[in-house]
């Protein structure tokens, strides 16, 4: 399998990991992700968003953000939406999260 064959996933963890590699490419990316009738992608995206900015998973934000944007979020919303969630994770995660976001949104322009 060449690297361009690979799921993000798998890039990241190569072997190391693997049966943690396929529970995120099967279960989470290939069964919940694509339960489209329950939520869109657009919708699962900004709950991940949010979920990441709450838990102070800042990391995770570089590659979910470009995802929400190619699943039909606006930047206005997903600034918004951590602007909202400001109030219940507190200041320093959302400073962290919208100055991640600033810098993913100027690279995509």
């Amino acid at each position: 399998m060449t690297s361009s064959d690979q799921t993000p996933m798998q890039k990241m963890m190569g072997g190391f990991a693997p049966t943690f590699v396929g529970l995120t490419d099967d279960v989470l990316f290939g069964k919940v992700w694509s339960r489209t009738d329950e939520l869109s992608p657009r919708d699962r995206s900004l709950v991940t968003i949010t979920s990441l900015v709450t838990a102070g998973s800042i990391e995770q934000l570089k590659a979910h953000i470009p995802m929400g944007i190619a699943n039909g979020l606006t930047e206005d919303e997903v600034v918004e939406a951590i602007t909202h969630v400001a109030f219940y994770t507190g200041w320093p995660r959302t400073v962290s999260a919208l100055t991640l976001a600033k810098q993913l949104f100027a690279q995509h322009q």
